[in-house]
This record gives structure tokens, sequence and C-alpha cells, in this order.
């Protein structure tokens, strides 16, 4: 590395990934509201519209993760960024439908790679005690990237400019793409693939200096064990926490957030507010996800992160309840201002809990030869939660009262409740190193491999 390089901006660079998700995940909601003036289609075609980027996020998901396991994380970040910008252009400048298809999962492929790649990134250059902050600053992003999205939607509303609602997206992609040059590699990828004292020039960047050695000899401990990744990522002692890492993915999409997320306009519009007004509505939902999630930054690694989930669940319940029964007992256009606080509420308990401690535990919970590809595995199945969400929420508004859809994700709250208490492990406090440990001596696979080794 040539430049010296602040903390800071190694980890904003570092998370920019998460910005451009949350940009192209939340500006489809406004943009879809204009584009049928310019492009006819029909409802089952703008399910497809929405689709196509998760579509594109499962396939871009499911490569990236082996892929920056041996080309590197910081390599793999920058094909994201060209990627990204590739899309954007092409839904810019779409015009007709199948463009447009085509540039969402084009952008989807980006979307994948970032929510496996990021995370693992963050994880691996954060140190300990501070990780959970670090980590979650991939959510504050994609957050940041959402509420952005909105500001531009209503910004571009009055001329119905979809276009460059979704061209826009080019501006943070060239300065992840420009700012690539500046971002130093994960030590843990080098010392794997490289050497020891590269590790250690990029850990001087992050790490206090009196912690340096004991994280070393920690990765080369676990480095002693001579598996490759496709082995570690298919082994029988890995595949428990696979399976668990890929429920705790798809339960944070199948929860409700994406479909407040895609859908809030057209949410708020049914209940009688006009096109702005409803664009208006998600921007102050916007505002609440970004201001909480720097709250959770704050608190992750001061509360359990199995305590952080179980409260988020019980808020988030308690506000879809609540929401369902107004509008049962008051009209859903008589509700449309206690919507739209209902659906804050459950904003702001998602965003100081699952969406951050999904993106700062997925990657502790896996050993560090598979980190990469395992979250990818998890990121994949996340990417396929939050299709189904978009593909069957606007079906389900068309066959079911809105109020029963919001008691049906209610119900899904409950069983995330039960998974988490049950099944997911603790890891604030902890090393990836020490992590990887014990669930190794959990299921004896260190001893094996080393006397295979022998």
């Amino acid at each position: 590395m040539g430049v010296k390089i602040n903390k800071k901006l190694i980890f904003f660079l570092g998370a920019l990934g998460g910005l451009l998700y949350g940009y192209d995940m939340g500006v489809i909601s406004g943009a879809l509201l204009f584009i049928k003036n310019d492009i006819p289609y029909s409802s089952w075609t703008e399910g497809f519209i929405v689709s196509a980027m998760l579509i594109g996020a499962i396939f871009g998901s499911g490569v990236s993760g082996p892929v920056s396991d041996r080309l590197g994380r910081r390599r793999v970040v920058s094909i994201i960024a060209i990627i990204y910008i590739v899309g954007a252009l092409i839904l810019a400048l779409a015009p007709t439908v199948s463009v447009l298809i085509i540039g969402r999962f084009i952008i989807g492929l980006a979307v994948g790679g970032s929510t496996a790649i990021v995370p693992v990134y963050l994880s691996e250059m954060a140190p300990t005690e501070h990780r959970g902050s670090l980590s979650s600053l991939n959510q504050l992003m994609i957050t940041i990237g959402i509420l952005a999205s909105y500001l531009v939607n209503y910004a571009f509303t009055p001329i119905e400019g979809w276009r460059w609602m979704l061209g826009l997206a080019v501006v943070p992609s060239l300065i992840l793409l420009i700012g690539v040059a500046f971002m130093p590699e994960s030590p843990r990828w080098l010392l794997e693939h490289r050497s020891e004292q590269a590790a250690r020039d990029v850990m001087r960047l992050t790490f206090p200096e009196h912690e340096i050695d004991k994280e070393i000899a920690d990765m080369r401990e676990i480095s002693r064990v001579s598996e490759s990744t496709m082995k570690v990522l298919s082994s029988p002692w890995l595949r428990p926490t696979i399976i668990i890492g890929c429920i705790f993915a798809l339960f944070q999409q199948i929860i409700g957030i994406n479909a407040i997320i895609y859908y809030a306009p057209r949410i708020i519009s049914k209940a009688g507010l006009d096109e702005s007004a409803s664009i208006l509505g998600t921007v102050g939902i916007g505002t609440v996800n970004v201001l909480i999630t720097i709250v959770a930054i704050f608190i992750i690694d001061k509360i359990d992160r199995k305590k952080l989930l179980v409260t988020g669940n019980i808020g988030m319940v308690a506000s879809l309840v609540v929401m369902a029964v107004l509008i049962w007992t008051m009209g859903l256009h008589s509700a449309a201002w206690i919507i739209i606080l209902c659906l804050t509420i459950f904003i702001l308990f998602f965003g100081f809990t699952w969406g951050p401690v999904l993106w700062v535990m997925l990657p502790e919970l896996f050993p560090m030869r598979a980190r990469g590809a395992a979250t990818g595995v998890a990121a994949l199945i996340l990417s396929i939660g939050s299709l189904l969400v978009a593909q069957f929420f606007p079906k389900l508004t068309d066959v079911l009262p809105v109020q029963e859809v919001f008691l049906i994700f209610a119900v899904i709250g409950i069983l995330a409740i039960i998974f988490v208490v049950k099944y997911l492990p603790e890891t604030r406090g902890r090393s990836l190193e020490e992590i990887e440990a014990d669930l190794r001596s959990r299921t004896s696979a260190t001893n094996v491999k080393m006397e295979e080794d022998k």
C-alpha cells in the first residue's frame, strides 16, 4: 500500500457497497409510480421489475463469496463497483420493460456481491472489542442508501424523473470504484495467501498494537488446519452452523422489512394519500431508520446480540399487531397517518436490532478459511427471502386485506424469536478465531484434522 489511509476512511469505503445496496433497494419504490407513464406494463411485470434485482442478487451472493476467498475481498469490491455503474446506466437509459429488467438483474449481481463481501471485509478489519459497531456500518450505509433513494424520489417527483432516480446510483458507484484504490486487503486473507508481514502491516491501521501478536497467533493456529475452502464449506462439522446462518438470514427478510421498504409508498397510497405525500411519508420512515441505526452502533458492543434480536422482534410484532387491529377497527383510509407511525415503530425496532446484528453476526459464525463462501451462501438465502417477499407481497395484498398480511408477518416474527433463543449462538466479546476454535472443539474438527495431517 503506497498511500497512508485514515482508519475511519477504511471502514467508510469498506461499507460503501452497503449504501449502494440500500439505494437500489429503495429507489424502485418511487420510480415505479412513474415508469408506467412512459413504459406501460402489467402488475405481473411490475413484480418482475422489482424482483429482477433480487434474482441477480441470488447469483451475485452465491458467486462472490467463494471468489473473494480466492481473489481477495478488495479485488471483488472493485468488480462490484463496476457492475453497479453498468447497471445504473442501463436503467437510466432503458427504452423498454425488457431492458429495465436486464438492468435490474445486473444491479442485483452487485447487490448480491455487496451482501456477501462487505460484512466479511468489515468484520475481518475490525478489532474484537469494536467489531460489532464497526461491522454495523454496513447496515448504517444500507439505511443511508435507502433514505437517499427516498429523498431523490421526492426531489424528482414533480417532473416524474424516474430515469434520474435510477441513474444517480452511478455517483456513489464511482466513489466506491475510486475508493477501492485506497482500501487495504483483509489481514486474514493476506495471512492465508500472502505473508504474515503483509497481514501485520494492515492490522496496524485498525488494531491496537498490543493485540496484533495475539491475533496473528490465533490466526496461525487456525491456519495449521490444512483444509481447502470447499472442504471446510462441505464438512459435516460446519453444516449445522451454515444452516443456522441461512435461517437467520432468511428470517431477517421475511419478518416484513422488505415489504415496507419496497412497497411503503404503495401501502400509504392505498390509505388515501397522494403520490407526493406517500413518498414524503417514506422519507420520514427512512430518516428514523438511519437515526436508530446510529444508536445501534453505540450499543451493539455493550449488549448481547441475542438480547437485541429478541427485543427487536417483540417491538416489531407489537407494531404489526397494533397496526392490523387499528386498520380493522378504523378502516384503511382513516388510519393513514397511524399506519405511517406503526411502520416507523417497526423500522425503529428493526433498525437497532435485526438490521445491524445480522450483518455483524454472519461473518462471526463462520471459520476463516470459508468465511467469504459461507457468508455468500447465507447471503444467497437472504436474497431468496427478499425475492419471495417482493414477488408475493403485492399478490397477498390483492387477495387479502392489508391487516391480515401484517398479521402473517407478526406470526413470522414470533417464530424468529423462538429460533434466536433456541439455536443462535452468542458471539459478542470474542475474537473471530476464538469463535472458530469453539465451533471446531464442539465437533472435534480440529483434533480430527490434525491427526489426519500427521
